[in-house]
């Protein structure tokens, strides 16, 4: 008889100066992993109670918005006799200090191919394309879907984080799959995939749901929102076209309060005006095309 075992699994992201930070936390003797802990059958009274327990306990912050992602139950997380699923979560929060032996971390140190605010990364042309490139054996079908899923040569998807993972993960590029190589930095078990998954999710997410001000303070200036979305998604937007998709929206309603913490002329202050959820099936962003570098 195999031994099934279940635990939950939380990818807890919040955006701090601009970056995307994950909640880890340290075991020793292993690499850091997602908060993570078993189901508690009796006091548990539902899966989400569950998950904000272990939140608390391991990492001491409290999150609101939470949202189940995946089980991932693959035959490689488990060993003879015994089956391990994970039910994934997806949460978003304001950054807290967390517990002792619990941190923030970037989440583009994970994945430093997927930040292309700046451009597209040099990883992309100087490592991943010529080790992908060399792995596919000239095989045409492997060099197209190296082509769609890096964008090379082809329209940039942000959305496809895990198809980006697996793919160099199959490749063996990553430490994860018993390769010498370090591309980003490596977690225990297949949290990394877990991360790329809520990632991929997250970004989709954006574009109609407004989950992006449960990481806002209650007050911010448009240009913090906007850079905010471009720290998740990852690439910069056009700022008159993001403004505009932003008022079309009526996501936002103006304060009538300017700060002058910007550097520049004072910059009026808005809150997130909630009653959107309430008047539109899909109040998200739909993102903008790019800012052309």
């Amino acid at each position: 008889m195999i031994e099934l075992s279940v635990t939950l699994d939380a990818v807890i992201v919040s955006v701090t100066d601009e970056t995307p930070k994950v909640l880890l936390v340290d075991i020793a003797g292993q690499r850091p992993s997602l908060p993570s802990g078993d189901l508690e059958t009796v006091s548990d009274g539902t899966l989400t109670d569950a998950l904000r327990r272990q939140v608390a306990t391991q990492a001491g912050i409290e999150v609101s918005y939470v949202e189940q992602l995946y089980t991932f139950g693959d035959q490689s997380r488990s060993s003879d006799g015994h089956r391990d699923l994970a039910i994934a979560y997806v949460a978003l929060s304001k950054e807290e200090t967390p517990a002792t032996g619990a941190s923030w971390n970037d989440v583009y140190g994970l994945f430093p191919w997927e930040d292309h605010r700046g451009g597209v990364p040099a990883i992309i042309d100087e490592i991943i394309a010529p080790a992908l490139d060399a792995w596919s054996g000239g095989s045409p079908s492997q060099q197209a879907r190296t082509r769609i899923t890096f964008g090379i040569d082809a329209p940039w998807d942000p959305i496809r984080v895990l198809d980006r993972y697996e793919l160099l993960f199959e490749a063996g590029l990553v430490t994860e799959s018993g390769s010498a190589s370090k591309l980003g930095e490596p977690l225990d078990s297949d949290h990394r995939r877990i991360t790329a998954t809520a990632l991929g999710r997250l970004r989709g997410k954006l574009t109609y749901r407004p989950v992006i001000f449960e990481v806002m303070p209650d007050l911010f200036s448009l240009t913090h929102l906007q850079t905010t979305a471009e720290a998740i998604v990852g690439i910069e937007l056009h700022k008159q076209n993001f403004r505009r998709i932003v008022e079309r929206g009526e996501l936002v309603e103006p304060t009538g309060q300017f700060t002058a913490a910007t550097g520049g002329r004072p910059a009026e202050l808005f809150r997130f005006r909630s009653e959107v959820i309430a008047e539109r099936p899909r109040p998200g962003f739909p993102l903008p095309r790019p800012k052309q570098m």
